[in-house]
């Protein structure tokens, strides 16, 4: 043999994990999410110009929110739970996972989830308790397929969409 297999100084490009291919997984998403899944939610971000947070803590006692925009994702209800509270009773939580297409609310939407941040679905309200970004696009890392909001239900009076 002659010629002799030489390792490339640089290695190729990765295959099948463009632009092209992340937009047509958003192309699909946004279709199965929107005709097929068909979940809804409206999303009440607040409003941190008007909002009027502690310099120190960064937290508000009164939020104010800016116009809920509707938002289709896929929606999980969690249950609902009793909990024991020594001195006050007892309590019952409901609570839900919200997950969110990523690239449909930053770039369509011009959207970003927060926690604080409350939804309304099946005719309650809750509020976004913590946040994750569980799954890769293709396993690259600089690209994250959702967001999933964890949500309690809102107590009465925490939250008023008037």
């Amino acid at each position: 043999m002659a010629d002799e297999w030489k390792q490339p100084s640089d290695p190729p490009p990765p295959m099948f994990l463009g632009e092209k291919e992340r937009n047509l997984v958003k192309q699909v998403n946004d279709e199965l999410l929107e005709r097929v899944v068909g979940q809804q939610v409206l999303y009440y971000p607040i409003d941190i110009e008007r909002s009027n947070f502690h310099p120190l803590y960064g937290e508000a006692i009164e939020k104010t929110f800016l116009s809920p925009v509707r938002v289709y994702a896929l929606v999980v209800f969690d249950g609902k739970a009793t909990q024991f509270l020594e001195n006050f009773g007892v309590e019952k939580t409901t609570s839900i996972t919200v997950n969110f297409h990523k690239r449909r609310l930053t770039e369509d939407q011009d959207l970003y989830v927060r926690e604080g941040d409350f939804v309304f679905y099946a005719g309650q309200y809750f509020e976004i308790v913590a946040l994750s970004w569980p799954k890769f696009l293709f396993g690259q890392d600089e690209y994250y397929f959702e967001i999933q909001a964890k949500c309690i239900r809102a107590r009465e009076g925490l939250f008023d969409a008037t």
